[in-house]
């Protein structure tokens, strides 16, 4: 969907396509591949992820500062396609420093509290086992979901900016008396929704403001 969000002109796209539906990877990264052809040069991912970290409470919007990628897959696997950027690119500021200042000065102004924290895309779909989320904690996890990497991945080597935003729908495995449930899941993205709606929004006068990561 095209639209103009605070003076600012979008691309929304609704919904994403998963490895564990049995997409490839590059077919999961499609969709940024078409949003850098057609110019776009900032992508803001977000996603429902679980929280490894307990201080963090159900509904709290997460900035992602880096991930780790335990999906065993890359969208850049396979034959090179140069138009797509370098073969080997630098994931070392996969996500942008100055989108991370811009959300977190629309936070404050909407009064919304923003955390932050490491990514650990896996797989799915089951979620995980006490003992993986204790694996995770040990490799510095704050945050755990299903999606959302190989399209980092495809953005960075296409020079584009990102911002990662996750939502913490759910305490991890072993965290929490209560079983896991998707449709505790989905409840805590609606819940959420308003908050995430209004940092967006307030964010976006300045989103492409100004160069560099």
């Amino acid at each position: 969907m095209l639209a103009d969000v605070a003076g600012a002109s979008v691309i929304v796209l609704a919904g994403r396509a998963h490895l564990y539906e049995g997409f490839s990877a590059a077919e999961v990264a499609f969709p940024v591949r078409v949003l850098g052809g057609l110019g776009v040069r900032t992508v803001v991912v977000t996603n429902a992820a679980g929280g490894i970290r307990e201080d963090w409470p159900v509904g709290q919007l997460t900035l992602i500062t880096d991930h780790i990628n335990l999906q065993g897959e890359s969208p850049l696997t396979g034959k090179h396609d140069e138009r797509w950027g370098v073969r080997f690119p630098d994931m070392s500021a996969a996500y942008s420093v100055r989108l991370r200042e811009v959300a977190r000065r629309a936070a404050d102004a909407e009064g919304i509290p923003l955390g932050e924290g490491v990514y650990a895309g896996v797989r799915g779909p089951n979620y995980e086992t006490p003992a993986e989320i204790r694996y995770l904690r040990t490799m510095g996890s704050d945050m755990v979901e299903m999606s959302t990497v190989c399209e980092v991945i495809a953005a960075r080597q296409m020079g584009l900016n990102v911002l990662g935003l996750s939502v913490i729908s759910n305490l991890a495995a072993g965290l929490s008396a209560e079983p896991l449930s998707h449709q505790e899941v989905l409840a805590a993205g609606e819940g959420a929704g308003k908050n995430l709606a209004a940092l967006l929004t307030g964010m976006m006068p300045t989103l492409g403001s100004s160069s560099g990561r």
